[in-house]
């Protein structure tokens, strides 16, 4: 998820200079005048840092005391910026709560690199040890800043279950080593985009697009389920179940670890705050529980005919063309994982993207199939990828191809040109 950093200063030209500098895929940059929209800010964005420029009508060194004083639960990095290269202005407004000051005029290499060093030293204090995952309290910061966001998400509270009874018959480290297998099945399902958090010992929160969320929480109570068994003993999964030791718990029947979802969206819910939005979570999370697999469950709006309008259903069905098994295999695995919907030859529904092997260059059949295609009057509107291993572009692109990717090459490549056509498709 993105870092936001707020930038406190009434000169127009110079903060505009520094958002444009600052501004990332990785850091969204908000301008404040004043103490009354910083404020705001503050509240709704739990900013990871704070520029406070000596522009504003109060003294420095005071203001960074107030902002310091007011964030105290979050404990934001500040940076002061100053006119001034004095060395008591530069104590005083360290001693007042800041935690770096800035000269200016900047240089703007340098104000770059000292605002990622912050942004980074700030993400990884946020850090679990054990885990290297984001902690609780970041993970709250990242709900309260999606609830602002005009972008469709979806969030999703992952429990594995009966964790606590694993950890205490199999000890501490093989609980360990169960928590870093499960967090990495549900990093292989997420993406750069995507978000993974700590919310406690055995429950995850994520944040990733609704349109594939569906899919993600499919995968990862399949993987889970599969790979559960191995975390226990041969005895135990004979039995097919765990008894678990000790006087209190003698003779006690514990079924196998397995996870539980609970999933809501933006696209039903309009949410205030932050209390609004966990507890959507944990009434989901709730209501999806079975007592031995794994299951999930999304929020989904009351049925009613009231007020209804028909809306474009968004298309993000994905054909694939592919005569080798497994690269076939992975390309659907991959896809669907991203969260398109795979469609085969005999479906009726139009696809977004198509993705069509040219085949051999003597033979050339995927190359008059790419040309059937894009005559096809039904089809002709569908964006239609060719992968080939015989490199002529202009070959591929005269029969009507919309893009050519020459083999082998990087999947992470075939999913930014996927969706990137979907997005078109749905214009």
């Amino acid at each position: 998820m993105q870092s936001v950093t707020l930038l406190i200063d009434k000169r127009r030209e110079l903060s505009t200079k520094y958002k444009k500098l600052l501004e990332t895929d990785t850091n969204t940059v908000i301008v404040s005048k004043n103490l009354i929209s910083a404020l705001k800010t503050i509240q709704d964005t739990e900013p990871d840092l704070i520029i406070i420029s000596d522009s504003i009508d109060s003294d420095l060194s005071d203001y960074c005391k107030k902002i310091r004083a007011l964030t105290y639960n979050m404990r934001p990095v500040i940076i002061a910026i100053s006119k001034s290269a004095e060395i008591d202005d530069r104590l005083k407004v360290l001693e007042n709560g800041a935690d770096d000051f800035i000269s200016e005029p900047v240089n703007s290499d340098e104000f770059i690199m000292r605002i990622k060093a912050h942004l980074r030293r700030e993400f990884e204090s946020n850090l679990d040890g054990k885990r290297l995952l984001p902690n609780k309290n970041y993970s709250f910061r990242t709900l309260k800043r999606i609830i602002k966001s005009k972008k469709t998400w979806a969030a999703m509270l992952i429990t594995i279950d009966n964790f606590d009874s694993y950890r205490e018959t199999y000890t501490e480290l093989a609980s360990d080593k169960l928590i870093k297998t499960f967090c990495a099945i549900i990093q292989s399902a997420l993406n750069k985009d995507d978000y993974i958090g700590i919310v406690s010992d055995n429950e995850y929160l994520v944040i990733t697009d609704m349109y594939k969320v569906d899919k993600i929480a499919n995968y990862l109570t399949f993987a889970v389920d599969s790979v559960s068994p191995k975390f226990y003993s041969y005895d135990d999964v004979n039995r097919g179940y765990m008894i678990l030791q000790g006087d209190e718990f003698a003779g006690q029947r514990c079924e196998f670890i397995h996870t539980t979802i609970g999933i809501v969206t933006k696209e039903f819910n309009n949410f205030t705050n932050i209390s609004q939005l966990i507890n959507a979570l944990v009434q989901t999370r709730n209501m999806a529980y079975l007592p031995t697999r794994s299951n999930y469950l999304i929020e989904r709006p009351k049925i009613t005919a009231q007020n209804s309008v028909m809306e474009k259903i968004y298309n993000n069905k994905i054909r694939i063309i592919e005569p080798d098994k497994a690269m076939n295999t992975l390309l659907k695995t991959i896809l669907e994982l991203q969260g398109f919907e795979i469609v085969r030859k005999q479906d009726e529904t139009i696809p977004a993207v198509i993705i069509l092997d040219a085949g051999d260059i003597k033979t050339q059949k995927g190359l008059k199939l790419c040309k059937k295609l894009k005559n096809d009057e039904k089809l002709a509107v569908s964006k239609l990828i060719v992968t080939s291993i015989f490199h002529d572009k202009e070959t591929v692109l005269n029969c009507g191809a919309d893009l050519y990717m020459p083999k082998p090459y990087e999947l992470k490549h075939l999913i930014k040109w996927v969706e990137t056509f979907v997005k078109e498709f749905n214009r």
